[in-house]
């Protein structure tokens, strides 16, 4: 395994993050998904996790292009690090999140998403803004 992956912020990104990165490239959720596609943090996922970002970034109301898709999931998949992952019992209002829950428990990471109150009770579940503060001061 890579070493700079093992000293890097670990993070699971919700699929919101994904979309609105790719949405509004200036935007901070933009920001978190450079840095996870790039050296600064390891993204973490399990299977579920990457067939359901493969799922809803390819439905056809947000037209993103296959190549944009396919470099982000490419570059995803080559600086993070995949899980396999028991189920939690932690209970969460939407369980089509159990799967990122899941891998963010099993590889100590922060969970970013833009639905907090999706994770209620989870205390490395933060916004991207709150995340990249963290970031700035050393402290994720």
């Amino acid at each position: 395994m890579n070493q700079r992956k093992l000293l890097q912020p670990r993070v699971v990104l919700d699929t919101n993050i994904l979309v609105s990165a790719l949405l509004t490239p200036g935007g901070k959720p933009a920001s978190v998904v450079e840095f996870a596609s790039g050296a600064v943090l390891t993204p973490c996922f399990d299977v579920r996790v990457l067939q359901e970002y493969h799922e809803v970034l390819g439905r056809g109301g947000f037209a993103f292009s296959r190549d944009e898709v396919a470099r982000l999931m490419r570059d995803l998949r080559r600086s993070g690090l995949p899980f396999l992952t028991p189920p939690s019992t932690f209970p969460l209002p939407d369980e089509t999140d159990r799967p990122l829950l899941d891998v963010a428990l099993a590889a100590d990471a922060w969970l970013i998403t833009g639905n907090l109150r999706h994770f209620p009770g989870v205390s490395k579940a933060m916004d991207p803004a709150e995340f990249l503060a963290l970031l700035a001061k050393g402290v994720a």
